[in-house]
């Protein structure tokens, strides 16, 4: 196997998934698949950082003893217990018998809460370190980014930051760098795994990133757990971050998201974004049943106003439009604003449920609902009109 030296002594010794297309129990589409990254540090001591899903145990096997034989490694580093990512340690362990697991102690729970394996554990916090001869292993919490027990490993000898699922994304490629990617892919998608996992935790995103600057850390290179390593310009998915994470939206812009039974709401749709084009607000339109929902979210990532339609079934609404409700009362985008439409037959309640949701979700209503009570004519249809040149005078 060809060896990936990601920095001087450090060996990505991951596997690429080029077939997954859904993550985290399906909710999660990886259209372009993933990788699992796992880093050998090559030293006096030998530490392993993270491994990858089991399903690839033998891959990732076959690298390191193309480098080293795997009973000599002395540490198996787990920044973060959920089994992408910690899936191989039983099996790095029972090679390297004499091997210490080094993790947080919620990593400890976790890791012993999913495998019940009897390893030797160290626990590590904030401001410890642990020599491997010529490289030191530094060690940052970072709780909820994204469970209690990540952290991030940091070796400053070579400014390498190693901080599993922040800065990632799922991206399979034959390149293992940023530079032997598409960069509009690469940024596509480091933007949608940001919207879908970690948009709950900006707050501590924010305020991780200010912590690790006011440290004086310098960054050279950025190896997460999933994607590629940033090695040209580690700043640019760091100052991503800082504008994710800090609510910075594109300020005209509108994600109108729907679904529709017999045509109605779908014709109430189309005319809201004919509203709000007329003014140049940049808008996007998605039928929920004909787009992925983790695009959809993705796209209210960077957007200003998210509109929500859907027609009334058993006084709610339609499926597809649940689920993204759902999703957005746990990912609880900030410093949005929302409107809710949609038609009705004998009984209304679908705008209702949107807009209680869309409170829930800390997005601010902005308008009162537009409802239509059968199939839109053309006076509904220029009520459309006119609400999506209101929404964009709020705008």
């Amino acid at each position: 196997m060809q060896k990936v030296e990601v920095a001087p002594d450090v060996y990505w010794v991951g596997a690429v998934d080029w077939d997954v297309r859904r993550f985290h129990g399906a909710h999660h589409s990886t259209f372009e698949g993933t990788t699992y990254n796992a880093y050998l540090v090559m030293d006096e001591k030998v530490a392993l950082i993270d491994t990858v899903h089991a399903r690839f145990a033998d891959e990732m096997m076959a690298r390191i003893s193309e480098l080293v034989d795997p009973s000599k490694i002395d540490y198996v580093v787990a920044n973060h217990g959920e089994p992408d990512h910690s899936g191989c340690i039983s099996r790095v362990i029972e090679s390297a018998k004499n091997g210490t697991v080094v993790c947080t102690k919620n990593g400890e729970k976790s890791l012993r809460g999913i495998f019940h394996g009897d390893w030797r554990v160290r626990t590590v916090g904030t401001g410890d370190s642990l020599s491997l001869g010529r490289n030191t292993l530094s060690f940052i919490e970072a709780p909820m980014l994204h469970w209690p027990d990540s952290m991030f490993t940091y070796v400053p000898e070579l400014e390498l930051l190693i901080p599993n699922d922040a800065f990632g994304q799922h991206l399979a490629s034959s390149g293992r760098f940023d530079d032997e990617v598409d960069e509009w892919s690469l940024m596509r998608e480091a933007r949608k795994y940001y919207a879908n996992i970690l948009t709950p935790f900006s707050a501590l995103v924010t305020k991780k990133i200010a912590e690790v600057e006011k440290q004086g850390i310098r960054i050279k290179t950025i190896a997460p757990s999933h994607g590629v390593v940033w090695r040209t310009n580690p700043g640019k998915i760091i100052e991503a971050y800082k504008r994710w994470a800090t609510v910075e939206a594109i300020p005209r812009s509108v994600v109108v998201a729907y679904e529709s039974m017999w045509g109605g709401t779908e014709a109430m749709a189309r005319r809201i974004v004919e509203g709000l084009a007329s003014q140049g607000i940049q808008t996007k339109l998605f039928m929920l049943s004909r787009t992925d929902r983790s695009d959809v979210i993705s796209e209210i990532l960077e957007a200003k106003a998210v509109v929500i339609g859907s027609p009334t079934l058993n006084n709610g609404v339609l499926p597809q439009v649940a689920e993204l409700l759902s999703e957005l009362k746990g990912l609880r985008f900030r410093g949005r604003i929302g409107a809710a439409f949609g038609c009705y037959g004998w009984g209304g309640g679908a705008t209702k449920v949107i807009k209680e949701a869309l409170t829930q979700s800390g997005i601010t209503v902005a308008l009162p609902e537009l409802q239509c009570n059968w199939h839109p004519d053309e006076e509904v249809l220029n009520q459309c009109f006119q609400f999506g040149l209101e929404l964009a005078r709020v705008l």
